[in-house]
């Protein structure tokens, strides 16, 4: 028996993962990729006459069980895969891709379509069934229902490529990230670096049969080690490592898959009558085309500039007095750290047994039910995937709103309790927690859905959320301690989270997540703000042994922090963003990869470029993820989070009823205009202001 084609007969109908074997994946995926064919057939071969329910509807709750078996495969594929798992990928891939060519080139499925969205003046639809069919027919065109049938065929087999060369990038990068370990035997080497991170480089070596220590590129491994280590050819040679994945000539380098998906993207666009691929991709989003998209992230360049120069002359002040004329970008974390300490006073080694990994996800757990009326309460009969990973069960047990109608109450009481909150249990979402590096899971942090939420029959089909992570592990003494960062990196993947936990749409593609690119960063960087309000830092930021809250000093000075080095991170993103935008309007003059990537961000460029390192053969966002020109919406998405942040501020970071507006713009999802969201939300369009502001205080 296969279970993935069998109905999960499991609580909430959650993912049988405990029963799923490798050898079940391809042949599941096989039948029901049959399965879904014919449900479209029958829609397309449909005797009557086309209507918004026998087409459109019936496409939108098409395919539910391959979706779900697409979900727990790829996304395991991410956060728990093998060498057989990438073989499968590699066969899946072009089988998925194929049955979604053929879906948007059925003629007759088309010609449905087409005849219900030329009536659609005429028909009463609500918003979200126009939203629907505006982008069902769309989604069509887009991906070539109005081509010839030779032009079909080559769109079909630009689509196969692109999704194999995706594919092999990510196994390359990942790959080519567990290839390097840096082994010291002699402490000395490691000077500066904190005793609890040197254990777990310890744990690392012995993990692999060897004395000493041992430092990869994984996150938590490779960046304790460039900020704290004094060594600094150690961290030249970390940083030179972490330069090189898959920019080597080896066996998973990248330089060639750049080339030629570029070069796929840009067929495809021209195919589909589009001047190159960021014109097809902004089509579709908030930024609309890439003019605008290079004047806005110009204006910022413009205006981070000299602040990032003024933080690069003080961090070369500081070395000189070590004796180093020559600042490096390998230089870059350490000096930054030791700027931090001067100015603020923080170490982040100092700070960590502040913050307790369970202590952090109770906050954040917290924040959502004063906010929301959220409940989370940990499960233990839900089947796991690995067993690091933490199951939870969350209920909606008020509408978000305090009974007294206060816009402030004490913060001591943060976490949600049914005595503050008028109750109305209610079965919300699950949730997939699942914080610690391993072999086999990809580096970053994110979060993605098992199953998407909608509306069906009268039920009202709830969502299953996973969040996913790298944070340090414990040891046999010591829990996990995040760094700051990683505790904002928790608020920001939750933040995604809660997009899709308070989902409450009638279909499963305008559910969630389901948004705008350029808009879905703003739940999880609006989250973030909340980690540098004082009074709401006291409230967890808890030694995890004395139990002795944070002084308030340190408090203030974290909050203080917050546009710490924002000149020098935001020159960083902008050259992301420019070189992203630069790969999708000008493919043509990608010949050398590294010469390419040197040119396009040099206005961004704070260090001088080694030529042995390129960030391009490793940036997974555009060339394996959702990214590809749309890098930008990152800092697009901090407009708006600013300017929303900034409501709340001005009436209260705990205010009910900005809350209950806010709730509304998460739960659409994609049934409406974004800008029209955030416009019900606010009252006016985002202000660049609001961010320049919080970042430099303009």
């Amino acid at each position: 028996m296969n279970p993935l084609l069998e109905k999960f007969n499991t609580k909430y109908t959650s993912s049988p993962f405990e029963e799923i074997k490798e050898e079940h994946y391809l042949p599941a995926f096989q039948e029901l990729i049959k399965t879904s064919e014919k449900e479209i057939d029958d829609i397309a071969n449909n005797s009557e006459a086309p209507t918004f329910g026998n087409t459109i509807e019936a496409m939108a709750f098409s395919g539910e069980q391959l979706d779900r078996v697409s979900n727990i495969f790829f996304n395991l594929n991410s956060a728990e895969t093998n060498d057989e798992i990438q073989k499968i990928a590699q066969d899946v891939s072009p089988l998925l891709t194929e049955f979604s060519s053929k879906i948007s080139q059925n003629e007759k499925l088309f010609d449905r379509i087409k005849t219900v969205y030329d009536q659609k003046d005429s028909l009463s639809l609500n918003e979200e069934q126009q939203m629907l069919l505006n982008e069902t027919y769309k989604g069509f065109v887009r991906s070539g229902a109005l081509l010839n049938d030779e032009d079909k065929k080559k769109l079909e087999k630009i689509n196969m490529d692109l999704s194999v060369k995706s594919l092999q990038f990510g196994q390359n990068t990942l790959a080519s990230t567990n290839a390097y370990f840096k082994h010291i035997t002699d402490k000395e080497e490691l000077k500066g670096i904190p005793e609890a991170i040197l254990h777990q480089y310890e744990e690392d070596a012995k993990e692999k049969g060897l004395d000493g220590y041992v430092i990869t590129l994984q996150y938590p491994s490779y960046l304790p080690a460039i900020t704290y280590a004094e060594n600094r050819e150690l961290r030249k040679e970390l940083a030179l490592a972490n330069g090189k994945k898959s920019f080597d000539g080896g066996e998973f380098d990248n330089q060639n898959l750049i080339k030629e998906i570029v070069k796929l993207r840009q067929e495809k666009a021209e195919l589909l009558g589009y001047k190159n691929f960021a014109d097809f991709v902004l089509e579709e989003r908030m930024a609309q085309s890439p003019e605008k998209v290079f004047n806005f992230l110009n204006e910022l360049l413009e205006k981070a500039t000299p602040y990032a120069q003024k933080e690069i002359e003080e961090l070369k002040s500081l070395a000189k007095a070590d004796g180093i004329e020559d600042l490096q970008s390998y230089d870059h974390a350490f000096y930054a750290e030791k700027l931090r300490k001067q100015k603020f006073d923080l170490n982040d080694e100092e700070l960590k047994p502040y913050f307790q990994l369970e202590k952090v996800q109770e906050a954040v757990f917290g924040l959502a039910g004063k906010l929301f009326g959220l409940e989370f309460k940990e499960i233990d009969d839900i089947q796991k995937y690995h067993e690091d990973v933490k199951t939870y069960e969350i209920v909606e047990v008020g509408s978000g709103k305090l009974e007294d109608g206060s816009t402030e109450k004490g913060f001591e009481n943060l976490s949600l309790t049914t005595d503050n909150y008028q109750p109305s249990t209610n079965y919300k979402a699950l949730l997939y927690a699942d914080y610690h590096p391993r072999k086999g899971k990809r580096a970053g942090a994110w979060m993605t859905s098992y199953k998407n939420q909608y509306k069906k029959n009268g039920e009202n089909s709830r969502p299953h959320i996973s969040v996913v992570c790298n944070f340090t592990k414990p040891t046999k003494d010591t829990p996990s301690l995040l760094t700051f960062n990683e505790v904002t990196t928790l608020f920001h993947e939750f933040g995604h989270a809660l997009h899709g936990i308070l989902a409450d749409t009638q279909y499963p593609n305008l559910s969630g997540t389901s948004v705008k690119w350029d808009f879905v960063e703003l739940p999880s960087q609006f989250l973030e703000n909340f980690c540098y309000e004082p009074e709401f830092l006291k409230t967890f930021a808890k030694h995890y042994q004395t139990g002795e809250i944070l002084p308030d000093e340190k408090i203030e000075k974290l909050s203080q922090s917050k546009s710490f080095m924002e000149g020098y991170q935001t020159m960083r993103q902008l050259g992301f963003g420019l070189l992203d935008m630069a790969y999708h309007t000008k493919s043509d003059k990608v010949s050398d990869i590294k010469t390419f990537e040197t040119e396009e961000t040099k206005a961004t460029n704070l260090y001088p470029s080694n030529p042995e390192t390129a960030a391009s053969p490793s940036f997974s966002h555009i060339f394996q993820g959702g990214y590809s020109a749309g890098y930008y919406s990152y800092k697009w998405a901090e407009v708006l989070d600013a300017d929303a942040f900034q409501y709340f501020k001005e009436n209260g970071i705990f205010n009910p009823e900005i809350a209950a507006k806010y709730k509304i713009l998460l739960s659409s999802g994609g049934t409406k205009d974004p800008m029209e969201l955030y416009k019900n939300f606010r009252g006016s369009e985002p202000k660049v202001e609001s961010l320049l502001k919080r970042a430099f205080g303009e």
